[in-house]
């Protein structure tokens, strides 16, 4: 498994925002500067984040984006499956009747198990995490 460039470009424009006092807005231009990400990409980025309730978004000549939760409250995950949906390290974790094998699968408690501790230290792992 492998997050996408998108939920890793996701993740840099939260941080970004992250480090911003609670009611400053910022250009996506600013953004897409300060972490190296495409324009055009981190625009629908951003419609995906708003779509999730996680950042709110303004237009016009005081417009800009800005969280809308505390860092605190936005964990890692949030942000992993606004863009990338449920984490799945495979077909079996999250449907069982998917494995050939069913029941008799030797291997899938480990995906299983895998999946679960990834998922709680994605979930436990909020942006104030990463504030100085």
């Amino acid at each position: 498994m492998q997050i996408t460039r998108q939920a890793d470009y996701a993740i840099r424009a939260m941080l970004y925002l992250s480090a911003l006092k609670p009611e400053e807005k910022a250009a996506t231009s600013k953004i897409a500067e300060s972490k190296k990400i495409p324009s055009s990409f981190l625009a629908k980025i951003i419609s995906q984040l708003s779509i999730a309730g996680l950042i709110r978004t303004t237009r016009g000549a005081r417009g800009g984006v800005t969280l809308a939760h505390p860092p605190k409250d936005i964990s890692i995950l949030d942000v992993v499956e606004a863009i990338d949906g449920p984490i799945a390290l495979n077909d079996c974790t999250n449907d069982p009747l998917a494995c050939t094998f069913g029941d008799e699968c030797p291997i899938r408690p480990l995906w299983c198990d895998t999946q679960s501790e990834l998922v709680m230290k994605l979930k436990t792992t909020n942006f104030a995490d990463f504030l100085s």
